[in-house]
């Protein structure tokens, strides 16, 4: 087991977020470990490893601006895709994360929660625009819904809530009615659903964004990641489902030219092959699978998570987390509850063997 001067390096580390703020911090792994003995593998995100084969712009395409209708084709596509009837429903911009940052300016309610742990942005976006924002448990949850989440006296103030469903990490799933009656109560004070569904392309039957926006739902508005399922997060390509008025705001936000040419490509090659996206499901449950059986055996229980991560417990669990550090393996821990780590899925027998190795000789 590492030191305990290392441990306690580690831990200042993760007090500052350095690497439980989100995955994909490698560049801090590097600095901490420069003599790490092999390459890195990240095992710290959500993101598909095995990344859909999409082409890029072409060099004409890259040497003029986007038009206008490439872009109309991408959002027909990717609504087809969501099972959204109308794609005047369905905006594209550069990630989620940008989408989830503009929803606060665009709604402009002063209360809003946060069903977590989380994502952390949710909030974060939020309380950057002087909203009153909580991140809130179940039981807090149902409070929040009788009356106001930080004025008791308050009971009919809108409130803002934001729930990842699939949950990251954990993978809770909320099912479409608890949804839709969360919505109703929302809606019938002035206030909004937002449904982050970055993984619900891992199991399509999950999402509501179908009805996000509709008459049924005008409430409801659903964010939908490109990045992680087809394992190009770089291209930076998210969706705001939402009613035409909410969509047409950010579309507003956004300008004329919201996406690159590259991203217009690789969004309408992948959402135009289904069969790619059916085999990779079954692809991605038989490695979560794998994964499970890896680290059942080498003493983590997994609590959670979706097939494209797993979420596991020890009791060492930051020890072990810098016993990766050291065999050049990053993992993801959390600092709302040190005894978790989500594992990402190893692309490839050499990353399968090369975590084996360091789970098993960690493992006392």
């Amino acid at each position: 087991m590492p030191a305990t001067a290392e441990l306690d390096s580690f831990r200042i580390a993760l007090d500052a977020g350095r690497f439980a703020h989100h995955g994909g911090r490698i560049a801090a792994a590097r600095t901490l470990f420069p003599d790490a003995p092999q390459r890195w593998v990240d095992l710290s995100t959500g993101i598909n490893r095995r990344s859909y084969p999409a082409p890029r712009a072409t060099s004409a395409q890259r040497n003029r601006l986007p038009e206008a209708s490439q872009l109309v084709e991408l959002e027909a596509r990717a609504a087809n895709t969501f099972h959204v009837d109308d794609p005047a429903r369905v905006v594209a911009l550069p990630g989620t994360e940008l989408a989830l940052r503009l929803l606060p300016q665009v709604l402009a309610l002063r209360e809003a929660a946060v069903l977590g742990p989380t994502y952390s942005s949710h909030a974060d976006a939020w309380t950057r625009v002087g909203s009153n924002t909580l991140n809130v448990d179940e039981p807090a949850l149902q409070s929040c819904l009788d009356r106001s989440c930080t004025d008791q006296s308050d009971t009919d103030r809108p409130l803002a809530l934001t729930v990842v469903n699939p949950n990251n990490p954990d993978g809770r799933v909320l099912s479409r009615e608890r949804l839709l009656d969360l919505h109703e109560r929302l809606a019938h004070r002035g206030g909004a659903l937002i449904v982050d569904e970055a993984f619900a392309d891992t199991d399509p039957s999950i999402s509501v964004a179908d009805i996000a926006g509709s008459e049924e739902a005008a409430r409801l508005i659903v964010l939908r990641s490109f990045g992680k399922f087809y394992g190009l997060a770089g291209v930076r390509l998210g969706f705001i489902v939402a009613s035409p008025a909410i969509a047409g705001s950010v579309r507003n936000l956004m300008g004329e030219w919201p996406i690159s040419a590259d991203a217009l490509a690789a969004g309408r090659a992948a959402y135009g092959d289904r069969p790619w996206a059916e085999r990779m499901r079954v692809a991605l449950n038989r490695s979560a699978r794998r994964l499970d059986t890896l680290l059942g055996r080498s003493g983590f229980q997994v609590v959670g998570g979706t097939s494209l991560y797993r979420l596991a417990r020890a009791a060492n669990a930051q020890q072990r987390f810098l016993h990766l550090l050291h065999a050049s393996v990053l993992t993801r821990p959390f600092d709302h509850d040190h005894t978790l780590l989500r594992f990402g899925l190893p692309h490839g027998r050499a990353e399968w063997e090369r975590l084996a190795t360091a789970l098993g000789s960690d493992h006392d």
